[in-house]
């Protein structure tokens, strides 16, 4: 048995936490409006097998299918933020790897919402309402007290 046992890790600091829960739900949020915009002003390139009477119904689905993936894929527009998003999801595991799981899946997503309705103001303009305020303060208040039923 060894004499020293090794030390836990040091905990991080709630303000590693924070960081890393608005990183997450910013990653997730403020980038989905965004490729929804790209998404929605791309125009399908022309690739003849999708169309191509001699193959099967299946295999002109799949094609059509594919070429889409790879048509959005070579948009700078869609892909930079979805290589953010798919970031977000990287340090989302890295949190559920170290942080509470009953903390760090509800506040993420709940995060990302906000972003969400953020990107969309930013992204195309879209007036945050009234009621979409009074949601938004909803959820930080719930956020809060998951936090605080934890802290105590």
């Amino acid at each position: 048995m060894d004499p020293n046992p090794p030390s836990p890790a040091p905990c991080p600091s709630i303000f590693r936490w924070t960081l890393g829960f608005l990183l997450v739900g910013a990653a997730w949020g403020l980038t989905t409006p965004f490729m929804r915009r790209a998404a929605m002003k791309s125009t399908p390139i022309a690739h003849p097998a999708v169309t191509d009477a001699n193959n099967s119904w299946a295999k002109r689905k799949m094609l059509g299918l594919f070429w889409a993936v790879v048509d959005l894929l070579r948009t700078p527009s869609y892909a930079i933020p979805l290589l953010l998003n798919v970031t977000g999801s990287v340090w989302f595991f890295l949190l559920i790897g170290k942080a509470e799981l009953s903390l760090t899946v509800p506040i993420t997503n709940s995060l990302a919402f906000l972003f969400t309705v953020l990107g969309e103001w930013w992204a195309e303009g879209k007036v945050i309402s009234r009621d979409t305020w009074i949601g938004m303060a909803f959820v930080l208040a719930g956020i809060a007290l998951c936090v605080q039923s934890k802290l105590t």
